[in-house]
């Protein structure tokens, strides 16, 4: 899925520098292309990914993305910590489950949520 969705990545004229993840998120550190519009580029990868992984088969239990998403934006010089944050996903995560992460990138930019809101 990952090689699929950095063919979207491609052909929208975005550069994607690392993609992972685990079971229950994935994480993308890329360049936007001037001309396209996170929202859109999200939409497309959730659209076209939904699609393959239900053609494929290969996500049994997977019914679709959840509606939402987040989106931070880095200093180009966090760029290889970030590579290697992504690289770790799964070490990291015996520390700090998805929701906790979330909500402290939340906090740590300065976004005010409900948690009724989240998940």
């Amino acid at each position: 899925m990952y090689k699929y969705i950095w063919g979207i990545f491609n052909n929208k004229r975005c550069f994607l520098y690392k993609i992972g993840g685990t079971e229950n998120h994935i994480h993308m550190i890329s360049d936007l292309h001037p001309s396209i519009p996170l929202a859109d580029l999200v939409k497309d990868v959730k659209l076209a990914t939904s699609d393959w992984i239900k053609e494929k088969g290969i996500y049994r239990n997977f019914d679709c993305w959840q509606d939402g998403y987040g989106a931070f934006t880095y200093s180009n010089k966090d760029k290889r910590n970030l590579i290697k944050y992504v690289d770790n996903q799964r070490e990291h995560h015996k520390k700090e489950t998805f929701a906790e992460e979330f909500k402290r990138l939340l906090k740590e930019h300065g976004i005010e949520f409900d948690e009724k809101y989240l998940f």
